[in-house]
């Protein structure tokens, strides 16, 4: 995974770009792999992967746009341990929004953002061990984040992004694909 990160950060910083600024009608699609999680488990983690869209609806004052979108993220946790395995799996599903900037009119490949999204976090549970008093101990439910990023433009339809906030990780690094 390191090496996966360290090409995607090479290809940012190095090629050129023909993209432009976030825009009224904008959709792009971020498909990720994230780093750190803030959620629960024991053992070895799963890879966390996430997809988001977000949709440029108004353009604002100041100057930028504000994007409505959705995003879904996985995660979890395997545990083995005397004689018994642990699994935790996380799934969260969100709407959210954000604050497109597009005040870096010198750099028109990049698309800095801000937001928050109202999630639904499903959390499961289980354990071969025959013991299901911790099945109840890992709820679902909603809660509110917030997350920043950025995305700079390859081409016109593909790009490289990172963000950073509350999901199913604190970082999340991938490939961004507008239409």
């Amino acid at each position: 995974m390191k090496k996966i990160i360290f090409t995607l950060s090479v290809l940012i910083a190095t090629v050129a770009a023909y993209g432009q600024q976030f825009q009224k009608g904008t959709t792009t699609a971020n498909l990720g792999i994230g780093l750190g999680t803030a959620l629960g488990g024991l053992g070895k983690a799963r890879p966390a992967i996430s997809v988001s869209v977000d949709h440029g609806m108004w353009e604002i004052g100041g100057p930028g746009v504000i994007s409505l979108g959705a995003y879904v993220g996985n995660t979890g946790y395997k545990y083995t341990d005397l004689g018994y395995t642990a699994k935790w799996n996380y799934t969260i599903v969100g709407v959210r929004g954000a604050y497109h900037y597009n005040g870096f009119t010198n750099v028109p490949k990049l698309d800095v953002y801000g937001g928050a999204m109202l999630g639904y976090n499903i959390a499961k549970y289980s354990s071969d061990s025959g013991d299901s008093s911790l099945a109840d101990s890992y709820g679902s439910g909603m809660g509110l984040s917030g997350f920043l990023g950025g995305r700079w433009s390859f081409t016109e339809r593909i790009g490289g992004y990172a963000e950073l906030g509350y999901g199913v990780s604190v970082l999340n690094v991938g490939i961004a694909l507008r239409f």
